[in-house]
């Protein structure tokens, strides 16, 4: 499946910014399932610093605003070719220890909240393929999708305790249970085409835990499956903050907007 995406997100300023860096996050990786044929990263108010791969391997462009900038437009657009591995990556790779992905965050600590709804899972399955879909399951029954309820700093346990929640809570609630159970997890985001429609207003977050025999394998909580050829995969990290596709800083006064428009398309 070849797959095009265009993405576009604009920060407005109230005031003249005096300085600003942010790192983006946005370009996808050509990885098993999945080949890059053509990607382009396009700045307005700003430009690109430097570019270079982190400690997860994702490509990090750092950008540096104009200064006296009142807008910052980030338009990202390419053609993925992908293919259905059922949500297997397989083996790790990059420069971070397998274990260290079994190292729980401020936004992925296994809470009793998080231990409940791993209970009894040992014993219900011994298959961890099975063991893993059945804890997404229970996330989804426990959290149902519902927007504007959290926020980019919600934890795990904050979202189970508020019971609703998007992709990237369930992401976070998967990725702490998954290392209750020792198993090494990690957060994904990047892109999904949907059936229903072409444009969205934010880019997509699942999880992947690795498991014997098969190395990492994806759970998209939010939809109850593993992540097939509509999936694109851009950056993974511990958690949102180390996979997020635009995070940074600014100097100046006044508030900022943020409008995010997404679309993914079958060619």
């Amino acid at each position: 499946m070849r797959l095009k995406i265009e993405h576009s997100s604009r920060y407005k300023f109230d005031h003249p910014t005096r300085y600003g860096l942010q790192q983006l996050r946005l370009t996808p990786k050509s990885r098993v399932g999945q080949k890059v044929e053509r990607w382009s990263t396009q700045i307005e108010g700003g430009r690109i610093e430097t570019e270079f791969e982190d400690q997860n391997a994702n490509r990090v462009s750092l950008i540096s605003f104009a200064p006296g900038a009142l807008e910052i437009h980030v338009r990202c657009f390419g053609e993925i070719e992908t293919e259905d591995q059922h949500g297997i990556v397989g083996k790790h790779r990059g420069f971070l220890p397998l274990w260290l992905f079994k190292r729980s965050t401020d936004l992925t600590r296994a809470s009793a909240n998080v231990r409940r709804l791993t209970k009894g899972l040992r014993d219900a399955h011994d298959n961890d393929i099975t063991l893993l879909h059945d804890l997404s399951a229970r996330i989804l029954e426990a959290v149902p999708y519902a927007t504007g309820e959290t926020h980019a700093a919600t934890s795990a346990d904050e979202a189970i305790e508020h019971g609703y929640g998007v992709c990237q809570d369930h992401a976070h609630i998967f990725i702490a249970a998954a290392r209750a159970m020792d198993y090494p997890a990690r957060y994904v985001s990047g892109y999904l085409m949907m059936e229903d429609r072409e444009q969205q207003d934010a880019t997509h977050a699942w999880a992947e835990a690795h498991i014997d025999g098969f190395g990492w394998v994806g759970f998209d909580v939010a939809n109850g499956i593993s992540p097939d050829a509509r999936y694109i995969r851009v950056a993974t990290g511990l958690d949102y903050r180390e996979a997020a596709p635009i995070s940074g800083l600014r100097f100046g006064a006044g508030s900022e907007t943020l409008s995010v428009d997404v679309a993914v398309q079958e060619q």
